[in-house]
């Protein structure tokens, strides 16, 4: 397991260092940090002046690597505009995010995989029918108009909860069921085809040719071996959830770091977008490695493959 866990790693890190310099690439080359910060009103002159100041008359490769080098300190520049340190932004805004994601993998996990299960064991049925269709569904609905919707019904014609914003509970349950409504199909999907494949094994009809509680046969020898394939895609969705957090706090003005993202790009605020994107590509690899070393933890049979 070691080997394992260590060779993973080994992984993480050389696709960490991959996104960090795709970003840097990506973002030092589509606009000017120093005609940026600058302004508008800025002769050549003063543009060239504060480039040396900034160190971007330097080569490419040693500009990289005094950035890369700043971002394993934690210190991703400051802002264009509020010259506010982007990690601290970055701090500030990381919490609510994270709240939203949270909360909407627990939805996810607690209503999609349930819902597979059941149409699993009553496949053929209406109900497994239902849970298709809710899956499909989800899967063709574009978020932010599912967002919408929402807001339409449950904000401005019951009145049930506030149209945007943060602050109680209440604030929460919409931004969060459009977020977890983004990811429930795929977990869904994957708890039915899962435990499809383990009720066809023989060790399902051995339980069942002993008389076995049908309950006791889906509870306690199907589904520990179907949950297998759910660890890591849990891991892979928290990841994911926290990029999807952009497009439904911008819907429900959500102060996230997804809302401080779009802001920053209208803006056209370089650091923050730069900053942001390092970190939630840096995020996902974490997420991948930590469900990677939970699945070995629940299948030690993959330690061996």
């Amino acid at each position: 397991m070691t080997k394992y866990v260590v060779e993973r790693a080994i992984q993480a890190v050389i696709v960490a260092w991959l996104i960090s310099l795709a970003t840097f690439i990506l973002f030092f080359t589509i606009k000017d940090p120093a005609r940026a910060m600058a302004g508008p009103e800025a002769t050549a002159e003063d543009i060239e002046r504060l480039r040396v100041a900034l160190r971007l008359d330097r080569p490419l490769h040693e500009q990289y690597f005094a950035w890369l080098g700043s971002a394993l300190k934690l210190d991703l520049g400051r802002s264009l505009y509020s010259s506010e340190p982007v990690t601290s932004m970055i701090a500030r805004r990381l919490p609510p995010s994270l709240l939203l994601a949270g909360t909407a993998l627990a939805i996810t996990i607690v209503v999609g995989i349930p819902l597979g299960i059941l149409a699993a064991v009553r496949r053929g049925t209406l109900i497994d029918l239902g849970v298709t269709l809710i899956g499909v569904i989800g899967q063709a609905m574009p978020i932010f108009w599912f967002g919408l919707m929402l807001i339409m019904l449950f904000a401005v014609t019951l009145g049930w909860f506030p149209v945007g914003g943060r602050g109680t509970w209440r604030h929460l349950v919409m931004p969060a069921i459009a977020l977890a409504y983004w990811v429930m199909p795929l977990m869904l999907r994957l708890a039915r085809s899962s435990m499809l494949e383990v009720l066809g094994q023989d060790y399902i009809r051995t339980a069942r040719a002993k008389g076995l509680n049908e309950r006791v046969v889906v509870m306690k020898h199907a589904l520990r071996n179907a949950a297998i394939p759910l660890v890591t895609i849990i891991g892979l969705q928290f990841g994911a959830l926290l990029g999807g957090t952009i497009v439904t706090e911008t819907v429900f003005a959500w102060p996230g770091i997804g809302e401080m993202v779009v802001t920053s790009v209208m803006t056209g605020d370089l650091p923050v977008v730069q900053g942001t994107v390092l970190l939630l590509g840096v995020w996902v690899v974490l997420m991948n490695l930590l469900a990677d070393i939970a699945l070995v933890a629940v299948d030690p049979r993959v330690r061996y493959e």
